[in-house]
């Protein structure tokens, strides 16, 4: 009973399925009685607080952010956050962090590309039943690990994803010959290094909203993504929002709540 209450999204589900006469109420208010009074609604480690109640507010669990934690901190949440809801999400993971958390939880997935770090529960049926369109896009090939970051977020939390990669205004017709792909998409990920034009090109083709990412892939003068960054913000095509340089997993998670309003 306790697995199957902590797979539910939010209120209106576990409201939903006492109307259905699914859930007992008894059961409901077991869930929901922590939730926003009474107990803390997080998990105490003393070196962190796990956010419990996440997936129930925002629709979306804790994701942890591997980069800088030191290995026995990291280890002991990946364990907590298992144990608790079956899966785990991390980004900005190193090889090492990965084989450290091998050692503990075997079938903890690496992806050297993303750096993603995860654990996910029922993978195959999550992939086919994933909605909605997303499409992700780069400038060029070493932009994808940025976009990457994205787009595996997204598929994460639920989404279909498309992948249009190396699609940079160096050769424009390269955009151009997967237009269609790009406008069916419920949102746009535009991922760009070096002047970032690639955003406002994909602006200036598309209806629906545009999420661009800025990478530090470039020469001096790019300044480790400050001068994409600035490309972005001042783009004069509409319907375009920016996120922080090499942001791609909260690209990912933006792209996906569009991508369920859409749906």
């Amino acid at each position: 009973m306790q697995k199957d209450m902590d797979n539910k999204t939010d209120i209106r589900s576990i409201l939903q399925k006492v109307q259905d006469g699914v859930m007992t109420a008894a059961e409901a208010e077991q869930y929901l009685r922590p939730f926003p009074y009474g107990q803390r609604g997080y998990e105490e480690m003393g070196f962190a607080k796990l956010d419990t109640q996440r997936e129930l507010r925002s629709g979306f669990p804790e994701v942890i952010f591997c980069a800088g934690k030191p290995d026995e901190y990291l280890v002991s949440i990946y364990c907590k956050m298992y144990e608790q809801h079956g899966e785990v999400f991390g980004t900005r993971a190193s090889v090492q962090q990965y084989e450290l958390v091998r050692k503990v939880l075997a079938q903890v997935q690496y992806d050297s590309v993303s750096r993603i770090l995860k654990i996910e529960d029922n993978a195959a049926q999550k992939a086919a039943n994933r909605i909605g369109k997303i499409a992700v896009c780069t400038a060029g090939t070493a932009d994808i690990p940025v976009a990457e970051e994205a787009a595996q977020t997204a598929e994460y939390f639920g989404a279909h994803v498309e992948r249009v990669y190396d699609v940079g205004v160096s050769g424009l017709h390269r955009l151009l010959a997967n237009t269609q792909t790009i406008r069916e998409a419920n949102c746009v990920v535009a991922v760009a290094g070096m002047e970032g034009a690639l955003a406002s090109v994909i602006g200036g083709l598309v209806s629906n909203p545009v999420i661009a990412v800025p990478t530090s892939v470039g020469y001096g003068a790019n300044l480790h993504g400050l001068s994409a960054l600035l490309t972005m913000i001042n783009s004069c095509a509409n319907g375009i929002a920016v996120v922080n340089i090499d942001n791609g997993y909260g690209a990912g998670y933006m792209a996906t709540q569009i991508n369920r309003l859409a749906v």
